[in-house]
Formats: structure tokens, sequence, C-alpha cells
């Protein structure tokens, strides 16, 4: 059943608030969600949450155990690796289409953002929270750049899963991940697709082999 929508809106509201949750670990991975202390959390009745709770199973980010409900779903390496690799895949082809589409005054939105980022000492001293805030905006403004709201969906909900593991990992990365960003929107601003395409998955790959050389660190 459709949901009407006032109900889609705050049905959309919980599911960002509890997202946030996720992301920020207060909701820790392995933790059972509870419906009702969600709801008093959030000020919300348990509908909306309930909804909000379904999509975020659909995602991938809960599962379920039988009877005990919904647990925060504990990314391992490997779903991390198999969810960057389809990113390999999909991002640098989205920069490479977004190249020249995107507005000028979100380039310079974007890129000032980094570059204030960087200003806080190379990025170590920066919020996490306004650091994935920009790098949402900048990943999720070029899939959307794109025209295509299904593949921008799909980006989205890899980058959610990828996201669950980056924050409790490389915070020394956070400077060199500006700088990498600030690469792609110079391309996309230059309408340099293949420019963008390369510094996409030149980005993507640091992350990757950054992750690798983490692992295998005697």
């Amino acid at each position: 059943m459709m949901l009407r929508v006032p109900d889609k809106r705050l049905a959309l509201q919980a599911y960002e608030q509890i997202l946030e949750l996720i992301l920020t670990g207060k909701l820790q991975p392995g933790e059972l969600v509870n419906e009702r202390r969600l709801a008093e959390i959030l000020a919300l009745s348990r509908t909306p949450v309930r909804d909000a709770l379904l999509m975020l199973e659909g995602e991938g980010l809960l599962l379920r155990q039988g009877s005990r409900g919904l647990q925060i779903r504990q990314v391992r390496i490997e779903d991390y690796m198999d969810a960057l690799q389809i990113r390999l895949m999909l991002e640098p082809a989205a920069a490479r289409i977004a190249a020249g589409k995107v507005a000028g005054e979100r380039l310079s939105q974007l890129t000032g953002q980094l570059q204030s980022i960087l200003a806080e000492g190379d990025g170590k001293r920066a919020d996490r929270a306004v650091v994935r805030e920009v790098d949402e905006a900048l990943h999720g403004t070029i899939a959307d750049a794109v025209g295509n709201p299904q593949l921008s969906s799909i980006i989205r909900t890899l980058r959610r899963q990828t996201l669950m593991f980056d924050l409790r990992s490389m915070p020394e990365r956070l400077g060199d991940t500006c700088r990498e960003h600030m690469a792609i929107l110079a391309a996309i601003g230059a309408g340099d697709g293949e420019t963008a395409a390369a510094a996409m998955a030149s980005h993507l790959g640091r992350v990757r082999d950054s992750i690798i050389q983490r692992l295998t660190r005697t």
C-alpha cells in the first residue's frame, strides 16, 4: 500500500534520523533495534519508525533475526570490498557523465567546504560529521547530475554500506580525500569527463588500497 504524503514525510524523517544514529555509532553493529525506544528518542509515533526500519532493512543496513527483530548489520571487510568494487565500476562512469553538468555555484560551494576542512590542520582536526556530510554531498551531487534516479539510488545505497566502515577507519585519509575530491570537482567543472572519471577511479582505488594496507600491516 502506498504511503500518504504526510506519512511518507514522517517515515523519511525517521529514516534520516535512524541512519544518523547508525553512522555516528550511537546504534552499534550487532545491536538489536528497539522500535518503541527509537520512537521515544525521535519523538515520533511507531508507524513512521517502523516504515523507516523497513527501508533500512531493504538497503541491507539492518538484518532480521527471526522473532528477535532487526539488528544493526555488522559490516564485514568482504562486504565492504564487494560494495567498493561495484562503486569503482559505477562512480567513475557517473563522474564522466556529470562533467559540465553541475552548476558552478554548487561546485564552488563544495570546493570551499573541502578547503575549510583542509584548513583545520590538513583535515586531522575536522569534525567527522562535517567531513561525512561534505563527502555525501559531493558523491550525491555527482550521481544526481547523471539524471538517472535508479543509478543515483544504487550509488547512495552502496556508499551507506561502505560509510559504516569508513567512520571507524582511516582518519589519516581525511586530508588526501579532500584533495582527491577537489581534483574530481575541478575536472567536472572544466567539463573534462575523462579526467573526472580517472580522478574518481583514483580516489576510490586509493581508499581500497589503504584498507588493504591496514589489514596486511604487521
